[in-house]
């Protein structure tokens, strides 16, 4: 499509998987796409960076449930569409506290979703290299994604059905001229009928008092420095995907993990100190650091400790964990996702879509003001 005066229906601002997720459903169904990543492809800036992302369905609740089983069948028409592996059903476990642990698995149930409950020493038969405390719940349909390969397929994905895809194309102003928005970025301008804002760490600058599209009520989105770390395993098992609640054997925070191309990878959730993106240092916490080895030392007997590399990635959280996804007249923000957000993403992209085309009605736990119900977990 032309630069120079053609009209766009969307200009999605923001590529990673949020972004990415919303400019390929949009662009799938028939719609005209500029999607606008500020830095390069591939970039570590973000959260949407690295080897693995945990796909799972266990929630304390039916609607995250249902959400991420819908985004199921998208991650593998995204695998068709373009040719990339990206989702490995390892299967996934909750363990720990036995409360928490049941009321996932009646949940599952409760949506059909296959699941079974285990006893810790028959989970250690099946998954040697993890070490199981009370209570475990096993459901087959999860495991992982792997993340920077996602995110270049679903550029591609988004490219195929004719969206504009362009990097290193920071917005700085959006511009509402003669019924339509101009975006203006450092070396151009695109016509467009509505703004999809999906940019992460970036979301709040835009999106707040004297960015370039203010949302008022919108809940405060907050971006930590979190502290993932990878392990060398010590045999090539088929790791599953887990969660470690705490409340039983587990005292302190929460710890999730996965196998992934890099090692195994734990990491406390929202745990990390609240940073500026444009600013951040990328330097590991020691001390977060010193609590993974100590996790991997007791609870992960199929791993070596000495052998811990760290990394850093972003979260963006609102106060309830849960997303904020909701139209607001020309704007639509998906922002917010908490640090549990990337499971979700081509199912966000088709939520998107539906508020775009104002077929799709925002749910209550992720409108823009208060919430209502759900408390995300």
């Amino acid at each position: 499509m032309s630069r120079a005066n053609s009209r766009v229906d969307a200009v999605v601002i923001g590529g990673g998987v949020i972004g990415s997720s919303a400019a390929w459903r949009l662009a799938a169904r028939g719609r005209s796409v500029v999607l606008l990543e500020q830095f390069e492809q591939g970039h570590r800036r973000g959260a949407s960076h690295g080897s693995s992302r945990i796909y799972r369905q266990a929630y304390d609740g039916e609607f995250y449930t249902a959400f991420a089983a819908s985004a199921l069948p998208l991650w593998r028409q995204l695998q068709d569409a373009t040719g990339h592996e990206l989702l490995t059903l390892t299967g996934a476990v909750d363990h720990g506290s036995p409360a928490t642990v049941l009321s996932r698995a009646r949940v599952l149930d409760a949506l059909r979703i296959d699941a079974e409950v285990l006893e810790p020493a028959a989970a250690e038969k099946r998954w040697p290299g993890i070490r199981f405390d009370t209570t475990v719940v096993h459901h087959p349909g999860a495991g992982r994604l792997h993340a920077d390969r996602a995110v270049v397929a679903l550029h591609r994905a988004a490219a195929l059905e004719g969206a504009d895809v362009r990097f290193c194309a920071t917005v700085r102003e959006l511009r509402r001229v003669a019924g339509c928005v101009e975006v203006i970025t450092d070396s151009d301008v695109v016509r467009t009928g509505h703004v999809v804002i999906a940019a992460g760490a970036w979301s709040s600058r835009l999106l707040s008092e004297g960015g370039i599209a203010p949302v008022p009520d919108l809940p405060r989105l907050r971006t930590t420095q979190e502290q993932p770390a990878h392990f060398a395993p010590l045999a090539p098992d088929d790791w599953p995907s887990f969660v470690h609640h705490p409340g039983a054997g587990l005292v302190t925070e929460g710890i999730y993990g996965l196998g992934s191309d890099d090692g195994i990878k734990i990491g406390e959730h929202g745990t990390g100190p609240e940073v500026d993106p444009r600013t951040r240092t990328f330097a590991p916490d020691p001390d977060g650091v010193r609590r993974l080895v100590e996790y991997a030392e007791t609870w992960l007997p199929g791993v070596d400790p000495g052998t811990v590399v760290a990394d850093t990635c972003l979260y963006t959280t609102t106060p309830d964990s849960n997303f904020v996804i909701d139209r607001i007249g020309d704007v639509t923000v998906a922002a917010g996702f908490s640090g549990h957000g990337f499971k979700f993403a081509p199912a966000v992209g088709e939520l998107v879509t539906g508020l775009v085309d104002g077929t799709a009605v925002s749910p209550d736990v992720f409108r823009v003001g208060a919430r209502v119900g759900v408390v995300a977990r």
